[in-house]
């Protein structure tokens, strides 16, 4: 088998790893680290924690305040509002706001302008249930810019974006959790995002009602981008199967797989990736 180069590198509180085929390893390296620049270009617009960051500002407006936002954070912002509309309130980048006021926050985007718009309330906007996907959508982008189209980029083991398959192979193989998990599958150019409690204890927050997420088991999505699959995986952690069910029933290029206990339940329409 053609060696597959592996790269990583440590961004947004875990490890990005950069997997690469078909290239010279000086190659694929300088393109790895060019995918990683970009990373960090992120994670200094996107990220709470760092003062100063965009989003820290955008958090902080006043009702009737405004804040011209650079592409990338726009973008961003946009496919969350997207996420948020699609998965009924299931999925926020506000996630949190219910702690400190009774009612969630509103905003708006200005297509024209790029411009967020603070309507009320608090912002307080966390982006960490969509910013890893997002980012390993943009160093997909860069890799292929590479030419390097045989790759596979992980985020923390919880966020998985595929383009081409290794040669030979029916697609990379990954699993519903550990390495040694049961449910493996071949992916090519789809994302795979899992959500739980394992790690973080119940973080995960209804931003319907400001209350912990009541599934106690691991959920995973599977999206045709990684921003999606990480916002669906988050937000089937707080749906009920009947609502999952009816927001998968009208996004039909998405999966959905709920753990109740040791079973998996795949739900959703897209066809099944071959078993790895």
């Amino acid at each position: 088998m053609i060696e597959i180069h592996v790269f990583e590198h440590r961004a947004m509180a875990t490890t990005f790893q950069a997997r690469i085929q078909g290239e010279e390893k000086s190659y694929a390296a300088q393109a790895a680290a060019a995918a990683f620049q970009r990373l960090n270009a992120l994670e200094s617009v996107l990220s709470r924690f760092r003062p100063g960051s965009e989003i820290c500002q955008a958090s902080a407006l006043l009702p009737g305040e405004f804040l011209r936002l650079s592409e990338p954070v726009f973008a961003c912002l946009s496919l969350a509002k997207q996420m948020e509309q699609i998965t009924r309130g299931a999925f926020s980048a506000t996630p949190a706001a219910l702690r400190n006021q009774p009612t969630p926050p509103l905003w708006e985007l200005d297509q024209r302008t790029w411009m967020v718009h603070c309507q009320k309330g608090k912002l307080d906007f966390d982006l960490g249930a969509i910013g890893k996907g997002f980012a390993l959508d943009r160093m997909k982008e860069i890799l292929e810019e590479w030419g390097c189209e045989i790759h596979l980029l992980v985020a923390g083991g919880s966020s998985i974006r595929a383009g081409q398959p290794p040669l030979d192979l029916q697609g990379w193989s990954c699993g519903l959790g550990d390495n040694d998990s049961s449910q493996r599958y071949c992916l090519k150019n789809c994302s795979l995002s899992g959500s739980g409690l394992a790690v973080q204890g119940r973080h995960i927050l209804d931003p319907r009602s400001g209350q912990p997420a009541a599934r106690d088991g691991r959920t995973w999505a599977l999206c045709d981008t990684a921003a999606e699959s990480d916002a669906l995986s988050t937000a089937a952690m707080v749906l009920s199967h009947k609502e999952l069910e009816e927001v998968l029933k009208l996004n039909c290029q998405w999966l959905a797989w709920i753990q109740e206990k040791d079973l998996w339940r795949c739900m959703g329409n897209r066809p099944l990736p071959a078993r790895a």
